[in-house]
């Protein structure tokens, strides 16, 4: 098992009630950005607008909202590959869940981090 479900129902609870947050996307989904829509700056700080669990193998997902310039396009990302500012009210919270989850997914030798 890589997440504690019991952590997860009350992080999700917590970042639902906070919605929106705002996150910059990790060179991965920067580039998927870039891709679907040249003109986007990646580097820039996205709109969280939805937040789901895609069970233990999928992690917390995230909606990413691109923008208006972008037709209102959005996609989903695993909440670790989102930085959240320290101005965020459970920035705490996400990062200690996403160090946990990253380091289980490495001790487990998945070859992936999502």
């Amino acid at each position: 098992m890589i997440d504690n479900p019991d952590q997860v129902e009350r992080l999700v609870a917590r970042l639902r009630q906070s919605l929106p947050l705002f996150a910059t996307v990790n060179p991965e989904v920067a580039a998927v950005i870039r891709e679907q829509s040249p003109a986007t700056d990646p580097l820039r700080r996205y709109s969280i607008t939805q937040v789901d669990y895609a069970g233990d193998e999928g992690g917390i997902v995230c909606k990413v909202e691109l923008g208006p310039e972008n037709g209102d396009r959005a996609l989903f990302a695993s909440i670790t590959h989102l930085k959240f500012g320290p101005a965020e009210p459970i920035a705490r919270q996400i990062a200690a869940y996403q160090k946990h989850r990253v380091k289980r997914l490495r001790r487990l030798g998945s070859g992936h981090e999502n």
